[in-house]
């Protein structure tokens, strides 16, 4: 089973994003689940959800502890919340940010985590320049597709015209095609990239 935990705050499309990840996973046969967990719900608080995917039923329903990746929609939440607990060891981690960890205070996460699946992505201003709102979710989701594997950059796509109505639809697209070869550059310069 393959866990991703999301971070934001409300008003940022945490929860959709979510809810997209999984209809992307079950257009390509897999079994998924979304859900969310809020605190006192209000824009600009912290809201945490969770997707899970398998390739059989999933009968767990508790939120996810231990994740396999985590989304970072919001860097403001860095330092106020301990994002990465549970965290396994060869997780991925995806930061919406134009900032690298060092500039973001959390550079010692290079060391803990395998660098190859860290990576920091300015999904807001891209999201501004084909959306025109910062919400950086699809970009962030497709980033994530460039950088899992985990479902297809199609999938992903079915999921967000599935979820939109056609003009935002096709917005929302085109800035998850801008993040997912943004993303699989990235990677293929860290591969690329001499160990420390």
């Amino acid at each position: 089973m393959f866990q991703t935990r999301i971070h934001g705050r409300g008003g940022q499309g945490v929860v959709t994003a979510a809810e997209m990840l999984s209809v992307a996973a079950f257009d390509e046969g897999l079994h998924a689940q979304a859900f969310p967990s809020f605190g006192s719900e209000r824009m600009g608080a912290p809201v945490v959800a969770f997707c899970r995917i398998d390739d059989r039923e999933i009968r767990v329903r508790e939120p996810i502890v231990e994740p396999d990746a985590l989304i970072v929609q919001d860097a403001t939440l860095l330092h106020q919340v301990d994002l990465f607990a549970g965290l396994r060891p060869d997780g991925y981690i995806l930061i919406n940010s134009a900032r690298d960890f060092g500039e973001l205070g959390v550079g010692e996460l290079t060391s803990r985590f395998r660098r190859e699946r860290l990576l920091t992505v300015p999904a807001t201003e891209i999201a501004m320049r084909h959306i025109g709102r910062p919400i950086p979710n699809t970009v962030l989701l497709a980033g994530f597709c460039a950088m899992s594997g985990v479902v297809s950059l199609t999938a992903l796509e079915a999921a967000v015209r599935e979820r939109f109505p056609a003009e935002l639809a096709e917005a929302n697209v085109a800035a998850a095609r801008e993040s997912h070869a943004w993303v699989s550059a990235e990677m293929r310069e860290l591969a690329h990239a001499p160990s420390d």
